[in-house]
């Protein structure tokens, strides 16, 4: 059983930063492109960043140049450094990760959600 936790939300004034953390754990074969996804109240659920096993990256464009999304194969985790924060940054955010498990197929795995409240 593949699982996704995440860590390190939490309550910040505008212009601060938070780091996200998400590990991956079970029986992991293999990981491909890992990212992060948000969601506002009353809002769809959007992508934030998403990096591949090579460490290409893409960003929206309301986060390039505040955002930074970073990985560790070994560790399967994967990283969201959120700088110069604003209060439309406010959402929940999931971690989700391609991992094909051992002796499994592709899948597309989503975390619980991390809540990030920015408050101006």
């Amino acid at each position: 059983q593949v699982q996704l936790v995440e860590s390190g939300g939490g309550l910040v004034q505008a212009g601060g930063s938070l780091r996200l953390s998400c590990a991956a754990s079970g029986s992991i074969f293999s990981t491909n492109t890992m990212s992060w996804y948000r969601q506002a109240p009353g809002k769809q659920r959007e992508l934030v960043a998403a990096i591949t096993s090579g460490g290409r990256a893409n960003y929206a464009d309301s986060v390039k140049g505040r955002f930074t999304i970073s990985r560790d194969n070994a560790k399967n985790a994967v990283y969201l450094q959120m700088n110069s924060l604003k209060p439309e940054d406010t959402a929940v955010y999931y971690c989700t990760a391609v991992i094909a498990p051992q002796g499994g197929i592709w899948n597309n795995y989503w975390g619980q959600g991390t809540q990030v409240t920015v408050s101006s």
